[in-house]
């Protein structure tokens, strides 16, 4: 098959990019009309949770199984059932009638996304062929997902407060349809040499576990301490199976072996760490905003800005300093940063003074717009090359875990405290703890970004990529033999 030329090349990108935009973009946008939807659909706390949270909680369970589906029957192929799926979902929650249909047509919507990102980087990974060019692809994949933060919050409100909720997903129809018939068009299919086999029992292992942590930890507020327990017991026994099972398998769903190497186990924890800072983050900012201080949808965008354009400025500086100096400063930088906005608002109430709120906020985007970059490249260092791809597809399926848990532990610490007393009048003192835990996700970061970047951490990477190039040659005698 000819190489695509370079213009062929740049329009690859640029479709993967708007799959990118589209589902970065829903996630940003919806947060500011969590008030407005509150509203129409009579939503608790705990509603308004997993409307973000059915979503990202389906699509942490399902990213390996739809990357490694796209390697084995074609990756156009799988992208494309992704476009038409999430299209589909977002129609239906355009029209959902009430809360729990909305939840439901977010899980469909969720069905479609895992199909999109990682298989359209496994995409943008096989067109540029070139080093430096794929470098430079992917960051500006990366730059993309800044755009989303910098442009949420202002099309949500614009949205919001003229036309309605309902209009934040209108949006992904006309770029859904686009993206698909230029898929169709220009997109290049191509398959893995060696395609994974299907992990159906870790699969299931995978959304047992994260779905009873995620509704035990919801619903923990507003359910018997017995109900609470089944559902955490449920999550145990899921764990422990998959800690016992997978180790066991040829191709396993997670590979356990990966987490010998420091930096993989670390990017994984401050992945987790910073997307819960950052849907906790948003969740407290966008009710406060616009239920305390009574902002319309608009204003509210508008006041996150300092910390979306941060976030915009700096992924982008960050993606350079990564490939010229390694993840070590850029996960420092985001660990002080985000650390320092959570104890503003943690210790100092940031929120009640408007130069406090302001500073939390371009802190806070500081952080996050340095630590995304150094994630994947953390995850997959001194990887074989062969495992590169499975290893960011767990850092990736981190990152959604990180924002499942992050709405569903700083909304239910919320849920608590909004109880004693008035919601305008208590929001405030009820929100503090979950500023410390988003101070305590800062301060992973630091710790995390100090310990595994160092030679021992590279040692281990080493180590355990010389344990899985030795099973790759022992595998493939054995097949051959």
């Amino acid at each position: 098959m000819p190489e695509p030329s370079h213009r062929r090349r740049l329009l690859v990108l640029a479709i993967c990019c708007m799959s990118l935009l589209i589902v970065s973009l829903d996630n940003t946008v919806l947060n500011v009309a969590l008030p407005s939807l509150q509203k129409e659909l009579h939503a608790s706390v705990s509603g308004l949770q997993w409307t973000i949270d059915a979503y990202t909680l389906v699509l942490a369970s399902l990213l390996m199984l739809s990357g490694s589906t796209a390697d084995r029957i074609g990756r156009r192929r799988v992208f494309q059932v992704g476009l038409v799926i999430f299209t589909i979902g977002s129609l239906l929650c355009s029209l959902a009638p009430s809360l729990d249909s909305l939840i439901a047509f977010r899980m469909v919507q969720a069905v479609g996304g895992s199909m999109l990102n990682p298989v359209a980087m496994s995409i943008i990974t096989n067109t540029f062929t070139d080093p430096r060019e794929r470098a430079r692809a992917i960051g500006v994949w990366g730059g993309v997902v800044g755009i989303s933060m910098a442009a949420g919050p202002i099309i949500g409100g614009l949205l919001v407060d003229s036309v309605g909720w309902r209009s934040i997903f209108w949006v992904n129809l006309p770029v859904g349809l686009a993206a698909l018939l230029l898929t169709i068009l220009f997109v290049p299919e191509s398959r893995a040499p060696k395609a994974r086999r299907p992990d159906p029992v870790g699969q299931l292992l995978v959304i047992a576990l994260l779905g009873s942590l995620t509704y035990a930890i919801i619903e923990a507020p507003g359910s018997s301490a017995g109900h609470v327990l089944a559902f955490g017991a449920v999550a145990l026994v899921a764990l422990l199976t998959l800690l016992w099972y997978e180790p066991r398998r040829d191709e396993p769903l997670i590979d356990l072996r990966f987490f010998r190497s420091a930096p993989f186990s670390g990017a994984t924890v401050v992945a987790v760490s910073a997307f819960a800072a950052l849907s906790g983050f948003l969740f407290l900012s966008t009710l406060y905003l616009q239920n305390v201080r009574g902002l319309d949808a608009l204003h509210a965008g508008l006041w996150m800005l300092p910390m979306a354009v941060m976030c915009f400025v700096c992924a982008p500086v960050s993606g350079r300093l990564v490939g010229s100096r390694g993840p070590r400063f850029s996960l420092l930088t985001a660990g002080i940063a985000m650390t320092a906005s959570g104890l503003l608002f943690a210790a100092f109430e940031a929120e009640t003074s408007n130069v406090t709120l302001v500073i939390g906020y371009v802190l806070f985007g500081l952080g996050f717009g340095f630590v995304n970059a150094p994630i994947t490249n953390t995850a997959v260092s001194g990887m074989p090359r062969a495992q590169a791809g499975v290893a960011a597809a767990v850092a990736s399926t981190s990152r959604q875990i990180g924002g499942t848990l992050g709405v569903a532990v700083i909304g239910s610490v919320l849920a608590s405290g909004v109880h004693a007393g008035p919601y305008r009048e208590v929001f405030v003192t009820a929100a503090r703890p979950g500023w410390w835990i988003l101070t305590a996700c800062g301060l992973a970061v630091l710790v995390l970004g100090a310990l595994t970047t160092g030679r021992w951490a590279r040692g281990t990477a080493e180590r355990a990529a010389d344990r899985l190039q030795t099973a790759e040659v022992r595998d493939a005698a054995g097949v051959g033999a």
